[in-house]
């Protein structure tokens, strides 16, 4: 009985009754845009349901990308993954600048505080706290990727030195976000840029060879010893499955949990900007926790620095081309003096972030640094939101978000200037990288 209990279709039994209730609830009350939580079900319901599903359909999307290994690149496999991931996150921000363009000039800065919120969630707890949780994790049990070193919060997450090609694409992103505030909006130009570099990334990535294959266990392991053509219907209907899952589940999720919370008194400005992102980064969160739990910490990280890039490309790129559809002209999105600073705070945090990984380390000490500048920043702004009137209050989170930024940039140069040798080898390696490609 216990053999049958292992067999690997029985996991895939049990994330799958994960999600039967939201599909209970979701074909209950008519497809998609029809469940509002506090309208037609109650939000706690909706989070516990939702979130549910949400935990179910990430393992399968994990399982679908570790089965896609065998016939792909990894980069590609994961850069797949990345993008069904966080496509929850892009329906937000889809749906704000579509308002906006219609005439809801609050709809635009609210774009720009949700997609900057997802991007300093992903690095600010996604990498700092993946990297903890493997440190962590490896004390009881083998990491190769996880390195014990003598001294104070000395321990390192290593990093592949394939992962170079994802690290200088995203520098280069980086680079550009700089200046996207300079103009007022996020019009066509960054549109071309951003989604152009991203494209550049998948054609050399697709252009790579299949890596030799990890030895996989359990789910993986079994669906790989199929025949290649039942492989690709297994990989194309997992993620196929787990995407349309994760897309329609989280943003009733999130709004559950925002009703939560504005129920608690918190303010709605601030849900918006990193509860609701925090939602629909949670599969992405989920999936790399479960390759970390399984040794895999180089491809959760590799997930992590892919959801990142393509956040940080295809995300604000596609922002323009929403609002531009909805207004009836090709238009830039435009945003207010406190949006353009959640711009240069989160180019600068990425900024500081890519600094860290030119070694392709992560130790405990910079994790922790990462971390502790996201949440003292995060809990000095709520602190000032909750105690100041609002022109007084957005007065002062101005010149916090801008302390900050120069924090992550200072810092983030000083890194940069001390590891010049290793940005050297990153640059030369991305270049070779390409030029195989090619």
């Amino acid at each position: 009985m216990s053999r049958r209990l292992r067999h690997p279709l029985v996991a895939v039994a049990v994330t799958f009754l994960l999600t039967v209730p939201w599909l209970g609830t979701f074909f209950s009350y008519g497809g998609y845009g029809t469940v509002h939580p506090g309208d037609n079900i109650g939000p706690g319901i909706a989070v516990l349901v939702a979130g549910a599903s949400i935990l179910g359909a990430s393992f399968m999307l994990a399982w679908a990308a570790e089965t896609a290994e065998k016939d792909v690149p990894r980069a590609f496999a994961i850069a797949v993954l990345a993008v069904l991931a966080v496509a929850p996150e892009y329906a937000v921000d889809a749906l704000y600048a579509w308002q906006a363009g219609a005439g809801d000039r609050e709809a635009a800065n609210l774009a720009v505080a949700n997609m900057t919120g997802a991007n300093r969630i992903l690095i600010g707890l996604g990498w700092s706290g993946i990297a903890l949780y493997s440190i962590y994790r490896a004390r009881g049990a083998a990491d190769p990727a996880v390195e014990h070193r003598g001294g104070f919060l000395t321990d390192v997450v290593t990093l592949d030195r394939d992962l170079s090609l994802e690290i200088v694409f995203l520098l280069a992103a980086t680079a550009v976000a700089f200046f996207v505030p300079l103009a007022g909006g996020i019009g066509i130009v960054d549109t071309v840029v951003l989604v152009g570099l991203y494209v550049t990334y998948l054609v050399v990535i697709v252009r790579g060879d299949v890596e030799e294959l990890e030895e996989h266990g359990g789910v993986p392991a079994y669906f790989q010893r199929y025949p290649q053509l039942g492989r690709a219907a297994v990989v194309l209907g997992g993620f196929a499955f787990s995407g349309a899952i994760i897309f329609t589940a989280v943003h009733p999720f999130a709004e559950g949990l925002e009703q939560v919370g504005v129920q608690n008194g918190i303010p709605e400005f601030f849900m918006i900007q990193w509860l609701a992102p925090l939602a629909s980064e949670s599969p992405e969160l989920i999936v790399v926790a479960y390759l970390v739990n399984k040794a895999r910490t180089t491809a959760g990280f590799n997930a992590l620095i892919s959801s990142k890039l393509n956040q940080w490309t295809l995300l604000i790129g596609t922002l323009a081309i929403v609002y531009s559809i909805s207004a009836g002209a090709v238009e830039a999105l435009p945003f207010d003096s406190k949006q353009a600073a959640e711009i240069w705070i989160t180019a600068a945090q990425s900024f500081f972030a890519i600094a860290i990984l030119t070694n392709f380390e992560i130790s405990t000490r910079e994790a922790v640094g990462l971390l502790g500048l996201f949440l003292s920043q995060v809990l000095v702004e709520f602190l000032i939101i909750q105690t100041y009137a609002e022109s007084t209050a957005n007065d002062l989170s101005m010149l916090v978000l801008y302390a900050y930024t120069a924090v992550y940039v200072v810092l983030g140069i000083s890194l940069f200037v001390a590891r010049r040798e290793s940005v050297g080898a990153l640059f030369a390696r991305s270049a070779r990288t390409v030029r195989d490609a090619i």
